[in-house]
C-alpha cells in the first residue's frame, strides 16, 4: 500500500513537470494591443499598402482602416532603434531612417522593410533624408552626419557634411523642380543648392536657435520653422529673412499642405497653426494638449491624423469648416528683419 502511494505521488509529480514544461499555444494579440495611443509616433505616411507609422523601438506599423487598427509590418532585422523619418518616392517605394544609421527600405507600401545600412559603432541619429533630381538619395543627422546612395538606396556611404559643418541637420526641401534646395539645422544653420543638390554654401545666419524644417512656398518663397515659435520666410530663394511674428514660445517639427493650399505647422502642446496667404499670417487651427505633434497626413476620409510623442490622435476638418473663425486669432508679421 505504501509503494503504490509513492508510485502514484511519482506519476503527478512527473505529470505536473510535463504540464508545466509543454508548450503552449498563445493566443495571437489583436490589432488593437498595440500601444498606438501611448508610443512616441515620429512619422506617418499615406501609401499604396495603407497608413504607415514609425517611432519608438523600431516600431513600423500599418493600417488599412485609416488608424483604427494596427499590426506590426515585417523587418528582416529589428534594431529597436528610433526611427526619426520616413520618405516615400512613390506610393510603394520609401526609405526609413532612425538611429545608429539604421536605414531600411520597402518597395510594397511599408507591408515589409528590409535593412540597407546600419552602423553599430555610431549611436547619431540620422534626422532628414530626400532623394535629389540625379536619383541619387542624400540623408543627413547630428553632427553633420551625411550619407548618401548612388543605386535607390540599396548601399550607403558616407561623405562630408556640407562646407564641414558639424552642427546638427534637422531638414531638406526643394522647390518642385528639385534644383534648389535648403537644408536647415543646430544653430541656425541654413545651407542653400541652386545645382539640384550637388553644392552647398552656408547663408547668412539671421537666427542663433535650431530650425527643425521647412517648405518650398512656389517662386522664389521659403518659409523655415524651429525652436520658441521662430518662423522665418523668404521671398527671394533665402538671399533676405523675415520672421514671422508669433507670440507662443512653443518649438515647430512639422508642416502639411492642404489640397486647398492652406498651410499648417505643428508642435509643442498639441498646437497646430494655419495660415492661408502663404506663411504671411497664421491663425490657431488647433490648441490644447501636453504633447509635442510631430508629423500630421490627410486621409482619403479628409480628416487629419495627427502623431505625436503620445501616440496617434485626429483632428476632422469638417468640424473645423464649420467652427468661428473670429476664435481662430490673427498673429500678423513682423517687418523687422533678423529679430
Amino acid at each position: 500500500m505504501h509503494i503504490f502511494f509513492t508510485i502514484s505521488i511519482s506519476l503527478i509529480v512527473a505529470t505536473a513537470g510535463l504540464i508545466a514544461f509543454s508548450a503552449r499555444e498563445s493566443a495571437p494579440l489583436s490589432a488593437n494591443d498595440i500601444p498606438v495611443t501611448n508610443m512616441n509616433i515620429t512619422n506617418i505616411e499615406v501609401t499604396s499598402a495603407g497608413l504607415v507609422a514609425s517611432g519608438e523601438l523600431g516600431s513600423l506599423l500599418l493600417s488599412t482602416d485609416e488608424g483604427k487598427t494596427w499590426q506590426p509590418t515585417n523587418v528582416t532585422k529589428q534594431r529597436h532603434a528610433l526611427i526619426t523619418r520616413m520618405v516615400f518616392d512613390s506610393p510603394d517605394t520609401g526609405l526609413a531612417i532612425g538611429h545608429e544609421g539604421w536605414i531600411l527600405k520597402t518597395t510594397d507600401g511599408g507591408l515589409s522593410w528590409r535593412e540597407v545600412a546600419f552602423d553599430k559603432t555610431m549611436s547619431d541619429p540620422l534626422f532628414n533624408i530626400a532623394k535629389l533630381d540625379s536619383g541619387q538619395w542624400l540623408t543627413v543627422g547630428a553632427f553633420g552626419k551625411s550619407m548618401v546612395s548612388y543605386d535607390d538606396g540599396e548601399s550607403w556611404q558616407k561623405i562630408s557634411a556640407p562646407e564641414g559643418t558639424d552642427w546638427h541637420l534637422n531638414g531638406l526641401m526643394s522647390d518642385d523642380n528639385k534644383q534648389n534646395w535648403l537644408m536647415v539645422g543646430e544653430a541656425g544653420t541654413v545651407l542653400r543648392s541652386n545645382d539640384y543638390g550637388e553644392n552647398w554654401h552656408s547663408l547668412p545666419t539671421f537666427y542663433d536657435g535650431s530650425l527643425y524644417g521647412g517648405l518650398h512656398l512656389g517662386g522664389s518663397k521659403w518659409l523655415v520653422y524651429g525652436m520658441r515659435g521662430n518662423i522665418f520666410r523668404t521671398v527671394d530663394n533665402g538671399n533676405n529673412w523675415h520672421k514671422v511674428d508669433f507670440p507662443y514660445p512653443i518649438s515647430l517639427f512639422t508642416h502639411l499642405t492642404l489640397s486647398s493650399g492652406e498651410l499648417l505647422l505643428a508642435g509643442q502642446g498639441g498646437i497646430v497653426l494655419s495660415s492661408v496667404d502663404q506663411g504671411e499670417t497664421f491663425s490657431i487651427f488647433r490648441s490644447g494638449g501636453r504633447l509635442s505633434v510631430t508629423d500630421m497626413a490627410v486621409l482619403p476620409s479628409g480628416n487629419i491624423i495627427l502623431a505625436s510623442d503620445s501616440g496617434i490622435f485626429y483632428h476632422s476638418l469638417k468640424q473645423q469648416k464649420t467652427a468661428k473663425t473670429e476664435t481662430r486669432k490673427i498673429v500678423k508679421p513682423n517687418t523687422n528683419s533678423n529679430t
